[in-house]
């Protein structure tokens, strides 16, 4: 017996080398860590459990029989995040680079089907040189395999992707499926089509970089979540991430203790409206004074800057917040924000955690640009998000709430439980000088002084309507409350809202206007 467990030993030692050290050397050169480097830092010590370490390729074609590696090209197992069970994978470059075929796809597959089965989140992480061309149709079929296992799980288990190296071709759809993206500057690109190609059939000259780096896809296409300076960086976010969420849809996210008795009100709020309702002003500060301190954690922060989005514990609880930004654009929504604030929104729902809407928004972006690109349809992902929703939802409106972009931000009529105002708060169709030209055109255009008019009846559409008193006197809005008292109210309606029940009409499932 004792021969035969020197064996096995010796066969894990060479197993756990990958494509061997001059590869390992390679890999580390490109500033790059291993597959199982990668698996250490994400995990807690000691807590990672590998499956299908002696798995093995049965090609023989072009020369594979040669190259048999154990793994075949990626690192699966189960382990633990702040002592909570998740299930991971991650692609060894270093075995005929990190390429898919179909037992690497396998691997994939069964450690999937085993997070459904335990209700653990499944984390990738990606570094592929895309599918084995020597296997053909059964690497795209190990694609296949794997897309259909993220669209099964999407709502039920947390699915978090972090590409820290090539990611092309079909390979591209698995992270596109998940939940959340993580990319690192300088070592992660992903495209459907590399640079070569895109020279050859667009004529384009584009750089690995400025097609699919991170910079890219965290700016400009949407396509990562988070952009990371490094890998050992990335997997510190990725388990703080795993802090705000619950494990599962049917479990609660994790919950810290937290002393209330020391909240006091934070009058530094009652002054942070400007008087100059076009003035603007950064609504992170705000989000600051009303969540746990420093528990913040900001989702998409590069893309679609004129909404924010991202999770914060309020006593200690996981909420979502989504949040216009008068910083950017006024804060008026586009397409590029309503795809990223209901993307976000739907997460919470499916997740079971309660969402916080800070709303300061003039309307829809106008233009011949976002009406060509579709911003109706678009805008109406992030009503239809909001509707769908059944975790509490709380709005507090601190400044304009204009037109249908005042009834897309979570307001009472699309089931908002708790709606809140300051009394800065503007509920409009639109802004008082605009509503003045239309409504007291007659007037305007036959004055004397036409300047002196519109801005006479501008005031007076502004006291009359630009406040929130006649909304609350139709019971649209709960409360208007001093902004100081903000976050003690939070903590209290939250409260409340813990055991709330609210269901959608049975169905197989919307359609979403995609």
């Amino acid at each position: 017996m004792s021969r035969k467990i020197e064996e096995l030993k010796k066969i894990k030692k060479i197993a756990k080398l990958g494509g061997g050290e001059d590869k390992i050397k390679s890999q580390h050169e490109k500033g790059k860590l291993t597959a199982r480097e990668r698996i250490d830092l994400l995990l807690d010590k000691g807590s990672f459990e590998e499956f299908d370490l002696f798995v093995r390729h049965q090609s023989t074609d072009f020369g594979l029989d040669k190259q048999r590696f154990y793994t075949d090209g990626v690192v699966t197992g189960t382990g633990k995040i702040h002592g909570r069970t998740v299930c991971i994978f991650s692609q060894d470059f270093t075995i005929l680079g990190g390429s898919l075929a179909e037992y690497h796809a396998k691997k994939i597959c069964k450690i999937m089907d085993l997070a459904m089965k335990i209700g653990a989140p499944v984390i990738g992480i990606n570094d592929s040189g895309g599918a084995r061309i020597q296997e053909g149709v059964v690497s795209l079929g190990g694609y296949a395999d794997i897309f259909l296992r993220n669209t099964l799980a999407s709502g039920v288990i947390p699915q978090i992707s972090a590409i820290v190296g090539p990611c092309a071709g079909g390979a591209v759809y698995s992270p596109a499926i998940t939940d959340f993206v993580y990319m690192v500057d300088g070592t992660s690109y992903m495209f459907v089509t590399g640079p070569n190609v895109v020279k050859t059939v667009t004529n384009e000259d584009v750089s690995f970089e400025e097609l699919g780096g991170a910079k890219t896809h965290s700016e400009k296409s949407g396509v990562s979540h988070f952009r990371m300076k490094n890998e050992i960086e990335c997997y510190e976010s990725i388990r703080k991430l795993i802090s705000y969420i619950p494990s599962n849809n049917m479990d609660e996210a994790p919950v810290f203790s937290f002393d209330t008795s020391g909240e006091s009100d934070d009058e530094t709020l009652n002054d942070i409206i400007p008087e100059n309702p076009n003035k603007p002003y950064d609504m992170k500060l705000i989000i600051s004074k009303l969540v746990d301190e420093g528990s913040f954690y900001e989702v998409h922060e590069n893309y679609a800057q004129n909404i924010i989005v991202g999770f914060a514990r309020i006593a200690g609880r996981s909420i979502g917040v989504v949040a216009n930004q008068p910083m950017v654009l006024a804060g008026v929504l586009c397409l590029n924000s309503s795809i990223k604030g209901a993307r976000f929104v739907r997460f919470c729902d499916a997740f079971n955690i309660p969402l916080l809407v800070l709303e300061d928004v003039p309307g829809f972006l106008p233009g011949t640009d976002q009406e060509w690109r579709g911003v109706i349809r678009h805008g109406a992902k992030l009503l239809y998000a909001f509707c769908e929703a059944t975790v509490p939802k709380i709005t507090v409106i601190t400044r304009k709430a204009y037109g249908g972009a005042y009834d897309v931000m979570n307001s009472k009529h699309v089931r908002g439980d708790v709606n809140l105002a300051w009394p800065s708060a503007e509920i409009a169709v639109m802004g008082a000088k605009g509503a003045a030209e239309i409504i007291f055109k007659k007037e305007i255009s036959s004055a004397e002084d036409k300047e002196a008019k519109l801005k006479e009846k501008t005031e007076e559409f502004t006291e009359k309507f630009a406040n929130p008193y006649l909304a609350a006197e139709r019971g649209f809005i709960d409360d208007i409350i001093e902004p100081g008292t903000t976050r003690r109210k939070l903590i209290k309606f939250f409260e409340i809202l813990e055991t709330k029940v609210d269901s959608n009409p049975k169905k197989k499932h919307g359609n979403i206007p995609l």
